[in-house]
């Protein structure tokens, strides 16, 4: 037996509908046309789906036994047309976005509660991007959005600018240190280096200062939290380097102090990094503009 989805229609409807003149205008096809329909999916089926004796036409056990079906199965398809249509519209889809920035979660966190308002059809999850290779991932189309601030040329990749910051020292009040107008590399050689749980290559103060100078901490200590590492600073357990907005945003205590990274400082850029064919995605170009709205308030802080 050979059932269409148009057999599971013109059976709801003609039960709908309560007869067959009613369900073909509600099919916008001719009475002619379904009374046709109707013979041959009796033909296919070897029994009566419908008792005609009766006012109004009525659904046979046969027939009720296929209306189950279509009450089943017709929803699914109507739902699963709209997701489609969603998709090629663009007002539906996913965004999973890993993050190369430990810091930037508590960046990211009112964009995406902006974007979700926006979209909230579109399915967002977050990965640590610290955790895995993010950028190989964008290839694979098994993250939809990376954070970072290190681009590559990849081929089918288009690396947006988000804002530019500057890595600074941050240290105690009362820490010697403090009195210097910036610190160089050489000043960690003495010091606890308070940092994220990442590897060296991530973090701005090995990339950036402490790894070309070949300079080594004389300890390292690993901390989850900014919050818990500027707690840590503020008591003088050690000293840290954390993007200026972070230290801005976060504004633990007044008990530490922040200084450039060199003379004359250090600039980095943060990076959206996205698949070139979402390009013409709705919900992907509004979520990199809520980010650069939202880093513009951060930088204006």
């Amino acid at each position: 037996m050979h059932i269409e989805f148009r057999h599971l229609r013109t059976i709801k409807a003609i039960h709908d509908a309560g007869g067959v003149a009613r369900a073909a205008d509600q099919l916008n096809i001719t009475q002619s046309a379904l009374s046709h329909q109707i013979k041959g999916l009796e033909d296919q089926a070897g029994v009566e789906l419908f008792v005609r004796r009766s006012k109004p036409m009525k659904l046979s056990p046969a027939g009720l036994r296929l209306l189950r079906l279509a009450e089943q199965i017709l929803p699914q398809v109507e739902a699963l047309t709209a997701e489609f249509e969603g998709l090629r519209s663009g007002v539906t889809g996913r965004m999973h976005i890993a993050i190369e920035c430990h810091a930037c979660f508590e960046w990211l966190f009112p964009v995406l509660e902006a974007f979700r308002k926006t979209w909230p059809d579109v399915d967002v999850d977050i990965r640590p991007g610290l955790a895995f290779d993010a950028l190989p991932a964008l290839l694979k189309e098994e993250v939809d959005l990376v954070v970072s601030s290190d681009p590559e040329d990849l081929p089918g990749v288009t690396f947006t600018e988000l804002f530019d910051y500057s890595p600074v020292f941050v240290a105690s009040a009362a820490h010697p240190l403090a009195q210097k107008p910036f610190v160089i590399a050489e000043d960690f050689r003495t010091e606890t280096l308070i940092s994220y749980p990442v590897e060296r290559s991530r973090l701005d103060v090995f990339s950036q200062l402490l790894t070309p100078a070949k300079v080594e901490p004389a300890a390292i200590r690993q901390v989850e939290l900014t919050a818990m590492i500027l707690m840590l600073v503020a008591s003088n357990r050690g000293v840290a380097v954390l993007p200026d907005w972070v230290v801005r945003e976060v504004k633990y205590s007044s008990d530490y102090i922040t200084r450039p990274l060199t003379e004359t400082g250090i600039t980095r850029r943060l990076y959206a990094a996205t698949r070139i064919a979402d390009e013409d995605k709705g919900f992907v170009r509004d979520l990199i503009a809520l980010a650069r709205v939202e880093a513009t308030k951060l930088q204006a802080a």
